[in-house]
């Protein structure tokens, strides 16, 4: 069963609704492998300038400063997990700036940033496009997006669906993409868009990733048909 965070669209609890996620199996497994795939994408980051977009606790905006990089940014809307980013940086401590914010309205000059990196938060923005188009903006010429999805055609998919039926808030406003349409919105972006990549092919079982985690990560360059996570890196084409 997943139990990813904000399942029962409480989001007073998400910073505990993370730990708890994180601390199962399933949850343990599937964040190492998805973690793996967009810092793969994210390439070096030291000496460069990172904005981490949904920051949620902060990992990935700490464990970028942990590889270098000179300024790193997180910014989320909630405002529990900014104070729990904060915790988490200050446990590390990492000089790293957390702020309060919207993905369809960052609040930061353009050609600000090397790196954006936004992992599930188009699928709960209102205008996607937009979202990606202020990224580019505050993105600096040469510099790289990556964009990390729930995937639309996998059986997370259709057990999230079925939760948003039933009444979960969270999962019934949720939009799940596609490889093609995450292409598409980086195209849309002015981005220059590489191949896209999967990942999580095993179904929402932590008995399933204990098994098939390990050759996860063989099926991830071949296709995204059935990954339950989706991911691309998108260049800013320079002047």
């Amino acid at each position: 069963m997943d139990e990813r965070p904000g399942r029962d669209g409480n989001l007073k609890e998400l910073p505990s609704a993370y730990e708890r996620w994180r601390s199962s199996t399933l949850g343990r497994i599937t964040d190492e492998i998805e973690g793996k795939l967009i810092l793969d994408l994210t390439g070096d980051v030291a000496g460069r300038t990172i904005l981490d977009v949904g920051c949620g606790d902060g990992a990935f905006a700490v464990e970028s400063w942990k590889r270098g990089a000179k300024v790193v940014n997180g910014v989320d809307a909630s405002p529990q997990m900014i104070e729990a980013a904060h915790a988490r940086a200050r446990t590390h401590g990492a000089d790293i700036t957390f702020d309060v914010g919207t993905a369809q309205a960052l609040p930061f000059p353009d050609n600000t940033f090397d790196r954006v990196v936004a992992v599930t938060v188009l699928c709960f923005v209102d205008d996607a496009a937009q979202a990606l188009r202020e990224m580019a903006r505050v993105l600096r010429p040469g510099g790289r997006l990556v964009v990390g999805e729930l995937g639309k055609w996998s059986t997370w998919a259709a057990e999230r669906r079925l939760r948003g039926w039933l009444g979960n808030r969270v999962w019934r406003r949720a939009r799940f993409r596609t490889a093609h349409e995450l292409q598409h919105l980086a195209k849309g972006a002015g981005l220059a868009v590489g191949s896209p990549r999967g990942a999580i092919y095993y179904p929402p079982c932590g008995l399933a990733a204990r098994l098939l985690g390990p050759v996860d990560s063989r099926l991830s360059r071949w296709t995204t048909v059935g990954a339950a996570f989706v991911a691309l890196a998108a260049t800013k084409p320079p002047r």
